[in-house]
């Protein structure tokens, strides 16, 4: 029986790498051979490791690599007129983070790890270089974008829902789809963010996220053990999130509509 090549085995160990990291949305799907994979995995830089808190990038800075996420997780954000945090984003494994900096070769916002973070580097250069020879790896990178344009699209119809808990419901359901798929369990939800920091992203008061994470627990929608979320009836999540559903009613409350900035200060 013939023995495997080395190019076989390396091919091998590749995908076995990227299958247990970010990168396998890049060139699992997208059926590039074996010397097309090891020139991708040579174009990404050694794993880079961000304490919770630690920056990736700020604001301004000019434009040398995308980045995607190993493991862990980050929010994006930009400062307001009173220097105040507006969180415009969370990112998980396999997700790409720098997109905002391809048109104007500058970041625009902040970039910050959540949790302990492991971060891949693509220098942008080296990457370019690599697309131009597999057109396959350039398709599914253009995907990969375009799903990050959709998550933003998103995010703006939530921010035009006028029903706070809507918004709330929207972004659990969302995020419970993310991690399904990562082969996670959609219905169990770590969350590494704080709740001003989904405050920050749905437009409310964090006190007005609090009250809604109670009312849903004590509907029996969720369960909500500080960072731990359950979600407990997951077609009644779904509901919640159209203007519709009359979740205030089912308690005898009425809705509670969106904060603006004032009522948040």
């Amino acid at each position: 029986m013939q023995q495997p090549s080395a190019e076989m085995l390396d091919l091998s160990r590749l995908r076995r790498s990227c299958a247990s990291c970010g990168l396998r949305e890049l060139c699992l799907p997208a059926g590039i051979s074996n010397g097309e994979l090891t020139r991708l995995d040579a174009t990404v830089r050694d794993k880079r490791l961000l304490e919770r808190g630690r920056s990736l990038y700020r604001l301004d800075e000019a434009f040398h690599s995308l980045f995607v996420v190993r493991s862990g997780s980050l929010k994006t954000y930009v400062l307001d007129d009173d220097a105040e945090q507006q969180v415009i984003g969370f990112h998980l494994p396999g997700e790409i983070v720098g997109v905002d900096a391809l048109a104007s070769g500058r970041h625009a916002c902040h970039a910050e790890a959540l949790e302990r973070t492991s971060i891949c580097e693509l220098p942008y250069s080296q990457l370019q270089r690599v697309l131009a020879e597999v057109p396959a790896l350039h398709r599914q990178l253009l995907r990969v974008i375009s799903r990050e344009v959709i998550q933003e699209h998103e995010h703006l119809v939530t921010m035009g829902q006028q029903q706070a808990q809507a918004r709330l419901a929207i972004f659990l359901k969302n995020l419970s789809e993310r991690y399904a798929a990562l082969q996670r369990d959609g219905s169990r939800l770590s969350l590494p963010m704080s709740r001003q920091d989904i405050a920050s992203y749905l437009g409310l008061a964090v006190e007005t996220v609090c009250r809604l994470f109670t009312r849903l627990e004590e509907l029996g929608v969720l369960s909500v053990r500080r960072r731990a979320v359950t979600i407990l009836q997951p077609d009644l999540l779904a509901g919640l999130c159209h203007p519709s559903s009359r979740v205030g009613e089912m308690k005898g409350e009425p809705f509670a509509p969106a904060s603006d900035k004032a009522a948040r200060n």
